[in-house]
């Protein structure tokens, strides 16, 4: 059997994910970042799913996402209420979950065409 690597193209996508980085394409980003299919908006200034809030949607909402994934950490933790509301009040849908599966359904999605967008919480303690 034969073995071949297969690397998307087109879109940014997310290679390894471990518990301190997340590799993108070549590249370990260690600090919380923003993902789209075409663009990186790298040390979003979110250090835990708790400390979201209302604010913090617009940055999501400026990448004009389809769906919002959100990654927060080794565990999945739900933001506050008002942070995913703001989402739900402009149509835009958003799923809680950890980083890898995060990263997993975020390459999917990005590998069908479709404009989603990711953030990702890094540098926090499990």
């Amino acid at each position: 059997m034969d073995l071949s690597l297969d690397r998307p193209e087109g879109y940014l996508y997310v290679r390894r994910v471990g518990e301190h980085g997340i590799t993108l394409i070549d590249r370990e980003l260690t600090e919380s970042f923003l993902l789209a299919p075409d663009r990186v908006v790298e040390r979003w200034p979110v250090h835990a799913a708790g400390t979201l809030d209302e604010g913090h949607v617009n940055a999501l909402l400026e990448l004009q996402p389809e769906l919002v994934l959100l990654g927060t950490g080794v565990r999945q933790v739900f933001p506050a209420a008002a942070f995913m509301a703001g989402f739900l009040r402009k149509g835009v849908g958003i799923e809680v979950m950890d980083n890898a599966a995060a990263a997993r359904t975020y390459n999917l999605l990005a590998g069908e065409g479709r404009h989603v967008v990711a953030g990702f919480i890094l540098g926090v303690a499990p």
